[in-house]
């Protein structure tokens, strides 16, 4: 994936952009790269948006997770003026959505599901394109697509018609004709949806890769993983307006933090397990182990307050009790369980 150093994407502290670093007279505190305040927007009778509002940090990933109808699409394409909000504010970069909605346009990239180019065309004249629709001439469009092949890693397939690209290839091509002129801006709609785990391993490099370049990158997904390895924080939309915010570890918190679970050899054995664990077993969690004596459970979860330690003692007590265990562990509560616990909804149907 590429380190974007030769795709004209200048290091922030090389370019000498005020990004929150200190000059002469003091430091110098950034303003968010997106700024979204109480921004209403209906579509008749429905509400898609209830007043959302939210920032993203400059040179940082911002995940946006909802279930299907939570106002993700209407949001992103609030920010990237292909819709007028009803009210309220949205900046990007420095501009308004409404009122300047071409400085927004100059400063954004936008990638969706579905890669937005000619298959007729070979990767290298759609790059080409790009760059003479963004105003650059014919000669420094084709430097720029040389470049950009190379760096994407494309340059055996920048001849041939992108019709005959796979799913990642084209998320490439799509990807860097975005790039032509550096966006300070990166909107990801679902970027790695019906991509292969390595096509999605390059996506996310990618993303990586932009992130270090001081862009900030807006990122709605379907996949919980992704905005918990890419995401610097997170925001959980339901029914047009934010319900949660944070990074992924203080999400997972608000579930209850870690757990320790214990699976014994024997499933017969889970009562005298927990007999053994004594206080360290929540009377809620004991009640409802004693009441599934009809039900195959073969184990049993306990908070995890110190961790390492919970688990230790758990230890201690089984083996002096005397019960074999096929498995002990300490775990931590995933994005889905997260996502689960807050808006009611599967992950999966974000």
């Amino acid at each position: 994936m590429p380190s974007l150093e030769k795709t004209g994407v200048v290091d922030a502290a090389e370019s000498g952009q005020e990004s929150g670093g200190a000059d002469a007279r003091g430091p110098v505190v950034a303003e968010p790269a997106v700024r979204v305040v109480d921004v209403h927007k209906s579509f008749g009778e429905v509400r898609a948006l209830q007043g959302i509002s939210f920032t993203a940090a400059r040179a940082g990933v911002l995940g946006i997770l909802g279930p299907n109808g939570a106002g993700k699409t209407t949001t992103v394409k609030i920010l990237s003026t292909l819709l007028r909000p009803d009210s309220g504010t949205a900046v990007v970069a420095g501009h308004d959505v409404v009122r300047d909605a071409a400085g927004v346009r100059r400063s954004i990239m936008m990638t969706g599901q579905y890669a937005a180019l000619d298959e007729n065309l070979s990767g290298r004249e759609n790059i080409e394109l790009f760059g003479r629709l963004m105003g650059l001439g014919k000669r420094a469009a084709r430097q720029r697509a040389d470049t950009l092949l190379e760096e994407f890693d494309l340059v055996g397939a920048g001849r041939r018609a992108v019709r005959h690209y796979s799913g990642g290839m084209r998320r490439r091509i799509d990807i860097a004709c975005g790039l032509v002129v550096r966006p300070e801006v990166v909107f990801l709609d679902e970027p790695t949806t019906g991509l292969d785990p390595r096509s999605r391993q390059g996506v996310w490099d990618l993303v990586t890769a932009l992130k270090r370049q001081g862009i900030t990158v807006l990122l709605t997904t379907q996949y919980l993983e992704e905005a918990d390895v890419l995401s610097d924080n997170i925001i959980v939309i339901d029914k047009g307006t934010v319900i949660a915010e944070g990074t992924a570890d203080e999400l997972k918190e608000r579930t209850g933090g870690s757990y320790c679970e214990v699976v014994p050899l024997d499933p017969t054995k889970l009562g005298a397990a927990v007999a053994a664990l004594g206080d360290l077993v929540p009377e809620a969690v004991r009640n409802d182990a004693a009441g599934n004596g009809d039900k195959q459970v073969d184990r049993v979860s306990i908070p995890a307050p110190d961790g390492a330690g919970t688990l230790a003692e758990a230890l201690r007590r089984l083996d002096s009790a005397g019960v074999e265990l096929a498995d002990i562990a300490l775990r931590r509560p995933s994005l889905d369980d997260v996502f689960l616990s807050i808006t009611g909804h599967s992950g999966g149907h974000s």
